[in-house]
């Protein structure tokens, strides 16, 4: 499989989706399920992991530029952000067809516009902006669950909207401990917890979208 082949496969999973929090809390549970969703399809397991710690290293990086005062810096990451934004709604187009690539553009378009205002805010010690920012993304969660849930029939509404809240309070989290100059060893462990959440849905993904496309997913 190519890589534009793995990405069509994998976009479907762009809002992170089949597991619930708690079943993301057992790591016991998830260790074994992620040795088997490995065997059953390394490179689709890899290449999710890979897709979308893009967008947790990107939407980190705005992060840092916000708290930095650089605004280069924040235009430049925030173009990173759309980049891989289209990267994965192009991904989709291909396998679905335009109009899915343009509908999922259009998803992640207001999930990167939640977190963007949620970070501003941070930055400004604006806690209604943060308030109003979780809403919209919680809003936004609930749209991108129910356009992957009718992608992938291995999926369900509820746990995708349940996955997506779980990143999304990553984002806070991490956005306010940067903000307020938490101890560094704080912010890296908020950052790990970020991207070992992320982890473990991916793992989850892979193996509802190789059970989704048998014959594509390796």
């Amino acid at each position: 499989m190519n890589t534009h082949r793995i990405l069509c496969a994998l976009v479907v999973g762009v809002a992170m989706a089949t597991a619930t929090p708690a079943v993301l809390a057992h790591d016991t549970a998830h260790a074994a399920h992620a040795s088997s969703a490995a065997a059953t399809a390394p490179q689709l397991h890899a290449a999710l992991r890979g897709l979308w710690h893009g967008h947790l290293v990107a939407t980190h990086d705005y992060a840092l530029a916000v708290h930095a005062g650089n605004k280069a810096a924040q235009a430049k990451t925030a173009d990173a952000v759309v980049a891989n934004a289209k990267q994965i709604a192009d991904a989709v187009a291909g396998f679905y067809g335009k109009p899915a690539g343009d509908g999922l553009l259009k998803l992640l378009a207001g999930h990167w516009q939640g977190v963007k205002d949620l970070t501003d805010a941070a930055h400004a010690g604006d806690k209604a902006g943060e308030n109003k920012a979780m809403q919209a993304l919680a809003a936004n969660a609930g749209e991108i669950a129910k356009f992957l849930a009718g992608a992938n029939p291995n999926w369900t509404e509820a746990s995708l909207q349940g996955a997506l809240m779980m990143h999304t309070a990553d984002h806070q989290a991490q956005v306010d401990l940067l903000m307020a100059g938490a101890p560094q060893a704080q912010q890296d462990a908020g950052w790990t917890k970020m991207q070992e959440h992320m982890n473990m849905i991916a793992d989850v993904l892979a193996d509802g979208i190789a059970k989704q496309f048998p014959d594509k997913a390796k």
